[in-house]
């Protein structure tokens, strides 16, 4: 059973930083491509980033490009997203998800706010 668990949000201020954390479990995580998806309030899931299986391909909203960066630790099953200079429209609950399928974890909110 594919689980997932993140961990590394929290408020920040505008300009702030924050790295997220997802641990995965019941799949063979190397040679899963996993995406970051996050969740506004009042609004749809909406796609953030993409990473393949061995780290190599990654690719990003177009409005977190150059702020956002995603990573993985195939040994650890983990994977990462660090934000960089964060704005208030990047608030909303953040989720992992494998490539193929639909489920999601808890979630990790995000809340950008002076």
């Amino acid at each position: 059973e594919v689980q997932l668990v993140e961990s590394g949000g929290g408020l920040v201020q505008p300009g702030g930083s924050l790295r997220l954390s997802c641990v995965a479990s019941g799949f063979t995580f190397s040679s899963a491509g996993m995406s970051w998806v996050r969740q506004a309030p009042g609004k749809g899931l909406q796609w953030v980033s993409f990473i393949n299986g061995g780290g190599g391909t990654t690719t990003y909203l177009d409005s977190v490009k150059g702020r956002f960066t995603i990573s993985r630790d195939n040994a650890k099953n983990t994977l990462y997203l660090q934000m960089n200079s964060l704005k208030p429209e990047d608030t909303a609950v953040y989720y992992c998800v494998k490539s193929g399928d639909t489920k999601r974890g808890q979630g990790t909110q995000v809340t950008v706010s002076s």
